[in-house]
């Protein structure tokens, strides 16, 4: 419905719409966050923190309609074909992604494990997240020092500038970083 408002010889039509007003105090339901997603990828690595980002993962399903697509990628050197046979880093992405599986499950998700050998990790999470055409991209990153200083290492810049959705980076305190073996 259209309602005119008269201003001098100038007509300014003014639309009525309806805006949902939430009270101070009051709780925010699903439906008023931006983060919720219908699918999400979470790229896996064996780190102690890739636990807490698959929960973080389903946490932002939309409702129980939505996927968490978990990934595990097996950077193959250039020295070797891409399709090249890595049996060591096969079995540890299978035992990863088995592991994240079963997160996800106890967190009441639905979830699918996939294993990806590619030259480049970024570029396998950008390209997987475009394929499946996900909502949110999440990666968990543990704290790093190169030369005296934090590092994210080259993936996450890369997701982060390439990525065709959100993305969200969970890295860990760095206390933990430390007593996980991790230079601080």
């Amino acid at each position: 419905m259209l309602e005119c408002h008269v201003t001098g010889a100038l007509q300014i039509p003014r639309a009525r719409i309806s805006i949902p007003v939430r009270l101070a105090g009051q709780k925010a339901g699903p439906e008023d966050s931006p983060a919720r997603a219908r699918s999400v990828l979470v790229a896996v690595t064996g780190e102690p923190c890739d636990a807490a980002v698959v929960r973080l993962a389903c946490q932002l399903l939309d409702s129980h309609r939505g996927k968490v697509h978990i990934l595990f990628v097996i950077e193959v050197e250039r020295a070797f074909p891409v399709d090249a046979e890595v049996t060591l880093a096969t079995a540890k992405g299978e035992e990863v992604l088995k592991a994240m599986e079963e997160v996800a499950k106890a967190s009441k998700c639905v979830s699918e494990g996939e294993l990806v050998q590619a030259r480049q990790v970024g570029s396998a999470v950008v390209q997987e997240a475009f394929d499946r055409n996900v909502g949110t991209i999440v990666l968990g990153l543990t704290y790093n020092q190169r030369y005296g200083s934090f590092t994210m290492g080259d993936v996450v810049p890369y997701v982060l500038k390439n990525a065709p959705c959100r993305v969200i980076v969970w890295r860990d305190p760095v206390n933990e970083a430390i007593t996980n073996g991790h230079s601080a």
